[in-house]
């Protein structure tokens, strides 16, 4: 667990965990209950009753915003995959999540679903991409399409090898073609993560010289997350903070000292060369 001490130095509200746990099950105050679920998962507070709290959270009804949407369970969800993983029923209870009609629940579930590497989730996420391309749309009246796209199409690539691999690619090869960049690299990026074929990622590289920084700043993150050698000198020379050039080098370092079970390799030593020039 994260020392919560450091919130002082954060300049967020202190709480002891004891707190939050209590202010999490309280339901007088919304807000504090809202703070309590992302304060357990920024500390990482793995206490059972921690995770109990979180996990009764997941289906709250008392915390509704303008559009109907559900602010206290989407923290909650979030938690449960920085916390959850020693509890065997927080995984169902995200899977039960992909349900939820709040968006912003659906895409907070399976992003931690991919953080808990929960492979038992994969048939589920793959059902949220049924119709393909032609019924990724946009919500009328909404700012997102009509399913998270993205956090879908990163956790299947996460989660990858299951059995039916061959059938993921098949639904997801066709999210190239979207007219929307962060979700076109969302399946470049499960794809190359699928298939380990080169141009899938080179994708995401060419989309390090976009003019949208935004774009460019994903795109150096899923690299570093994939961890492709080939796009490191890209990496380095993107126009974006030398922050984040640093944290995707960072990954590509990782991986290549995992490939090698080495430290000190010409690929690491490179990656380490650029790195020190970033700093």
């Amino acid at each position: 667990m994260s020392d919560p001490s450091q919130l002082e130095s954060s300049g967020a509200p202190q709480l002891t965990v004891p707190q939050a746990i209590s202010n999490l099950k309280q339901t007088e105050d919304t807000g504090d209950r809202y703070y309590a679920a992302w304060w357990l998962g920024r500390f990482r507070v793995e206490q059972p009753e921690a995770v109990d709290a979180l996990l009764v959270a997941l289906s709250d009804q008392s915390d509704r915003d303008t559009d109907g949407g559900f602010p206290l369970r989407r923290n909650a969800a979030r938690a449960l995959g920085k916390v959850g993983g020693g509890n065997k029923q927080v995984i169902p209870a995200l899977i039960a999540c992909l349900d939820s009609t709040d968006y912003y629940v659906r895409e907070a579930a399976a992003q931690s679903l991919e953080a808990l590497r929960a492979k038992v989730a994969i048939p589920h996420l793959r059902s949220l991409l049924d119709g393909g391309l032609e019924a990724a749309v946009p919500v009328p009246g909404k700012p997102h399409l009509v399913q998270p796209y993205n956090a879908i199409l990163e956790a299947l690539g996460s989660l990858g090898d299951d059995s039916s691999e061959a059938v993921s690619v098949a639904v997801i090869e066709p999210f190239l073609q979207h007219e929307m960049p962060q979700v076109k690299n969302g399946a470049a990026r499960a794809m190359y993560q699928l298939t380990g074929k080169g141009k899938y990622a080179q994708i995401l590289i060419d989309t390090l010289s976009c003019d949208d920084l935004q774009l460019r700043r994903s795109a150096l993150l899923d690299l570093g997350e994939v961890g492709y050698f080939p796009a490191a000198d890209a990496i380095a020379q993107t126009l974006a903070e030398n922050s984040i050039k640093i944290i995707s080098l960072k990954g590509l370092l990782e991986r290549q000292i995992q490939a090698a079970n080495a430290l000190v390799s010409d690929k690491t030593c490179k990656v380490m060369s650029l790195m020190d020039s970033l700093l």
